[in-house]
């Protein structure tokens, strides 16, 4: 290992590592029951896909084409909100992101803004597919 990935090591804490480098939450889910995309001025896109199982998210998963702090808040955001209620998963706020990483610098924490507004966009798909189930087959993405 070399210094420069030995630093990046020390520098962020093990939560933040984990969602750095863990990819199971990362994958693209077709019929979501909730969808949400959002970009950024920036470039950055985020998704998250919503699949609920007795009435609680049973899966959250994302995608982003976002730098490694959008992956990083993508990630987090989707460990939260899975297995808790979609009212639950509404409570979700960028300090709770902030929290559980630990290490995120603060100049990036727009983007655990960005992935707690995308959650909240899926949530709100969620609801509209309970209104209106015929929907979820349609292509979302």
């Amino acid at each position: 290992m070399n210094d420069r990935n030995a630093e990046f090591l020390r520098e962020y804490s093990p939560n933040f590592l984990e969602m750095a480098l863990n990819g199971n939450n990362r994958q693209i889910v077709k019929n979501p029951d909730g969808y949400g995309k959002l970009s950024r001025e920036c470039g950055d896109t985020v998704e998250i896909f919503l699949t609920l199982r007795d009435e609680r998210i049973w899966s959250a998963t994302f995608e982003s084409d976002g730098c490694l702090y959008s992956v990083v808040c993508a990630n987090a955001v989707a460990h939260l909100a899975t297995d808790l209620t979609p009212e639950q998963a509404w409570g979700i706020t960028p300090q709770h992101v902030v929290d559980l990483l630990e290490t995120l610098p603060p100049e990036e924490v727009h983007c655990a803004e960005q992935a707690v507004s995308t959650l909240r966009l899926a949530l709100k798909d969620l609801h509209d597919t309970e209104r209106r189930p015929w929907k979820k087959f349609y292509h979302k993405r």
